[in-house]
């Protein structure tokens, strides 16, 4: 198999010649410091490194040429995304999983996990819930059963998810993680509303990948490879991937996951509309010690910054499955999404201590929304629960060219203070709204179009006034 971006083939886009050329040339160059300084400089214009120039940032450990690229990485976050952290909110909708998977809970042999899946009258629930911490935005999540948890089962949930107004509260986005599908099915989610597709390729090395997922669908490592390009093909604009972190050796995830994203841009002409980058961690059945490739704080951080500089324009999510100091340390690095007071359970935001029996993951950052927003604010970070532009239909090439252009600014600061705005009225601590509304003012001041900026002022009373959901 040769390597060949743009083929629609998996072992030829993610090709593995490729990717072990790539890690050995990035070894033999890694004290080249006029060549690492070239890519530096190439990765300073904004416009991303390939995958084997940014393998060559990765293997290098001059410490103030990594120092350098973390500056950087910060620069080009500010730049594009500003100091704005989008939060969201996972919600597992069934347990039920017919795979095999080693590492995670869910797998079909797993017989000391209870399965659960939930009704729509106890997703109602679980939206409820969640609508009153303050989140509009959600991830859904589901095993693969084809019985238990067909398409028609998530588009019933999807539509309930949206259909429900409690309070002031709505979600306005649902993100879907769920397996690799047909084209007709993505066409059927792509009609229902979802926000972004998110599918975790796990592990890119294909013969670790068949042992991880020894029996089910999953097994089927093209299959899965090549579902974004399926996604895609069926209309869904946005689509999120990333790999799991500790199952193999992370230079060859790295050089994936970056070729996962040269090829989306080279077919479709838009990359990954996030990148997730997740580590193994204890579940009921599984020991991440199992997986001889785990990942130290220090090098999972330099993976963030690296991978803000090759894809500058893309989206970063960190989960709650990372503690609050080691989340501290990489949103500065170019982080632009993370989750928030989340549970990792079924059914688990009805349930008033969280409950550990159905869990997919431990989770590190235990705090609620409230103490997560309270901290971001803190660290000076803009909390946004904005949600307008996939619902102004600026998704795929067209936010892209937004991003590119910097013109989304105009759209997401204003956005992102207003939606702040809403959950300071009407979710807020005491404590956490007055540092919110210190930083409100303060930001006001930023925007740099009068108009914009006088529009904002007239918002933030309306929505003071009980008025919600303005959006630029």
């Amino acid at each position: 198999m040769k390597y060949d971006v743009k083929s629609m083939k998996a072992e030829e886009f993610i090709n593995d010649g490729e990717i072990l050329d790539t890690i050995a040339y990035a070894k033999a160059h890694k004290d080249d410091m006029a060549l690492i300084d070239e890519i530096i400089e190439k990765a300073k214009l904004r416009k991303g490194l390939t995958h084997r120039e940014a393998s060559v940032l990765l293997a290098c450990d001059d410490e103030d040429k990594v120092n350098e690229i973390y500056d950087l990485a910060e620069q080009i976050k500010k730049d594009f995304y500003g100091n704005r952290i989008v939060l969201f909110a996972p919600l597992y909708l069934s347990n039920y999983c017919v795979n095999g998977c080693l590492y995670c809970p869910y797998h079909a042999k797993n017989k000391t996990i209870p399965r659960k899946k939930l009704t729509q009258e106890e997703v109602k629930k679980e939206v409820i819930a969640l609508q009153d911490m303050g989140h509009k935005r959600l991830a859904i999540e589901a095993g693969e059963d084809p019985v238990n948890n067909p398409i028609e089962y998530i588009l019933d949930c999807i539509k309930t998810i949206y259909s429900i107004k409690h309070k002031n509260g709505a979600i306005r986005r649902v993100n879907v993680n769920i397996a690799a599908t047909t084209i007709e099915n993505y066409k059927k989610l792509k009609d229902a509303g979802i926000g972004t597709y998110i599918l975790f390729q796990e592990t890119y090395n294909k013969k670790n990948y068949e042992y991880l997922h020894p029996t089910g669908p999953k097994h089927n490592y093209d299959y899965h490879t090549e579902a974004m390009d399926r996604a895609m093909e069926g209309g869904i604009d946005d689509v999120g991937i990333g790999v799991l972190f500790g199952l193999d050796n992370y230079e060859y995830e790295f050089a994936g996951l970056l070729m996962h994203a040269e090829h989306l841009e080279a077919v479709h002409g838009v990359g990954p509309h996030t990148i997730s980058v997740p580590r193994v961690k204890h579940a009921d059945d599984i020991d991440p010690d199992e997986f001889d490739n785990s990942l130290s704080d220090e090098m999972f951080c330099k993976i963030a910054a690296i991978i803000r500089i090759a894809v500058p324009y893309t989206g970063m999510i960190i989960s709650t499955r990372e503690n609050q100091e080691v989340r501290e340390k990489i949103i500065r690095l170019g982080v632009s999404q993370i989750s928030g007071g989340s549970r990792t359970s079924v059914g688990g935001y009805t349930e008033k201590e969280r409950p550990h029996d159905t869990e997919q993951f431990d989770v590190s950052d235990n705090r609620t929304l409230d103490e997560v927003v309270n901290w971001l604010m803190r660290n000076d970070y803009i909390p946004s629960f904005c949600t307008a532009c996939y619902r102004e239909g600026r998704t795929g090439d067209r936010f892209m060219a937004l991003c590119k252009s910097g013109q989304i600014q105009n759209c997401c600061h204003p956005n992102a203070l207003m939606t702040l705005k809403e959950f300071l009225m009407d979710y807020a601590s005491e404590d956490t709204r007055k540092i919110g509304e210190e930083m409100i003012q303060k930001e006001i001041g930023t925007i740099p179009k009068e108009k914009v900026r006088e529009i904002v002022k007239e918002r933030l009373v309306k929505i003071e006034n009980g008025d919600r959901d303005f959006r630029f």
